[in-house]
């Protein structure tokens, strides 16, 4: 396992980072590469499956979720253009789907499962890669992430938003990195500027559910993820390495206090309207 995004640059000086990633799975779990492969592959499938199976009908139990990543589809004149629209509608229907009791891929976490198929899917179809590159591009997310979970967190109770969405963000800009053909150092400083973008963000969901703000911090954590690897890929960095910044958000996480750490006692979930949601429960 990688315990340093250094190790992990290292571990992919003469080979992809993505199959440094496959290498490092293959030998922590036993198994052979075709066999890890074959998992991530489920993965990305189910990734997409998600977004098939979302129903603009349908509304969480508590009423706070439904419908809106479908409304999204229907504004005319975007400010933000097509791509990014798509990118919004996607976070929004998986925020949702999960908030309805879809079936979805936790990445890292349940809370964050709209950021990384929100930029992966638009971009496959926008420059027309393949099943296998997409799959790729998760190996290097899931790289990001082991060294973001093994220094930091990638739990809200533990280290507030900034470890479930911001950790979903910094994994998705070093795939977007991936997928653009970037170096591991241009995926590195992608991961790096994302988290940096987020630091302190905490986790305060509206009557202990993961759905007000939590849904719609999946897009921003995939528009974050856009412009940091864009940022990198034009050569940009930020002076902080990544691990010194995912040391940082760890050491950011255990500061904050736990109201505001996904205990639904803090934040927007101590404002009126929101503790009158609590109390309609």
């Amino acid at each position: 396992m990688f315990g340093s995004v250094q190790s992990l640059l290292s571990a992919a000086a003469d080979k992809p980072l993505w199959q440094a990633v496959l290498d490092d799975d293959c030998q922590d779990r036993v198994v052979s590469p075709e066999d890890s492969l074959a998992r991530m592959e489920r993965l990305w499938q189910t990734m997409k499956q998600s977004v098939l199976d979302y129903d603009p009908t349908r509304r969480s139990p508590c009423g706070l979720s439904g419908g809106q990543g479908a409304q999204m589809a229907t504004l005319a004149n975007s400010i933000c253009g097509p791509f990014i629209q798509e990118v919004i509608g996607i976070a929004l229907k998986l925020g949702e789907h999960n908030a309805c009791m879809g079936r979805i891929v936790a990445a890292p976490t349940a809370g964050a499962c709209g950021v990384l198929p929100a930029v992966l899917i638009p971009l496959q179809r926008k420059d027309r890669l393949s099943d296998g590159d997409m799959v790729r591009c998760l190996y290097t997310a899931a790289g990001f992430g082991q060294v973001i979970a093994t220094r930091a967190s990638i739990s809200g109770a533990e280290g507030g938003c900034q470890a479930e969405v911001g950790s979903a963000s910094g994994m998705a800009a070093a795939a977007l990195v991936s997928a653009r053909g970037g170096s591991g150092e241009q995926m590195a400083a992608a991961c790096a500027m994302a988290l940096q973008n987020v630091l302190g963000l905490v986790c305060d969901p509206v009557a202990g559910l993961v759905e007000v703000p939590c849904v719609k911090r999946n897009v921003m954590g995939a528009v974050n993820a856009m412009s940091c690897a864009d940022m990198a890929l034009a050569g940009l960095v930020d002076g902080i390495p990544c691990d010194e910044v995912i040391d940082a958000m760890g050491a950011v996480g255990r500061s904050l206090p736990s109201s505001l750490r996904e205990t639904g006692e803090g934040g927007l979930a101590a404002t009126p309207t929101g503790r009158t949601i609590a109390e309609g429960r």
